[in-house]
């Protein structure tokens, strides 16, 4: 299916697909998260500066808010804070996944990254960072002040909801 743009027409909750031969038509659900990861992609991308914290936070919510599984990301940075890269790290189940600071410290150095941005998600939908998330945060800390790179935030992402541990004060 090839789209060329996505409009908003009529309906303020009705976005409008135009196909090839100019047709419109309603948008399909897929189309339009797709769409917008795309916008979003745009702005959290290799060399962009982290001026909006609002950015990653909007990014992060739509790649992994409807997750089933939980995952680890690393946000990458260099010394001025622009994106290396956005890497998920770790893969667990349900309601928990491994992280191994070894090998988050080790991709740090391998990417050259002066800073970093933890993320993970909570299927279960409760934004609130557990106890476990506060240990692994100072721990990864700790870890990666060893090589010189800076935790700036980690950020838990539930369903449209993100919790950042840098505005409650725990990074």
């Amino acid at each position: 299916m090839s789209t060329s743009s996505i409009s908003s027409v009529g309906a303020a909750d009705t976005l409008l697909v135009r196909d090839v031969d100019g047709q419109y038509r309603p948008a399909h659900a897929d189309e339009v998260l797709c769409h917008a990861r795309r916008l979003l992609a745009n702005r959290v991308r290799r060399g962009a500066t982290m001026s909006s914290p609002q950015a990653v936070k909007d990014h992060l919510r739509l790649e992994l808010g409807a997750l089933e599984h939980e995952v680890f990301c690393v946000l990458f940075l260099d010394a001025q804070h622009r994106i290396i890269a956005l890497k998920q790290m770790f893969r667990g189940t349900v309601s928990q996944t491994s992280v191994y600071p070894r090998e988050v410290v080790k991709e740090a150095l391998s990417v050259n990254a002066a800073a970093v941005i933890l993320a993970h998600n909570h299927p279960s939908g409760s934004v609130e960072p557990s106890r476990a998330d506060e240990f692994l945060t100072q721990t990864l800390k700790t870890a990666l002040a060893l090589v010189d790179v800076r935790v700036l935030d980690h950020l838990v992402v539930a369903g449209a909801d993100v919790c950042s541990f840098a505005e409650h004060g725990l990074v």
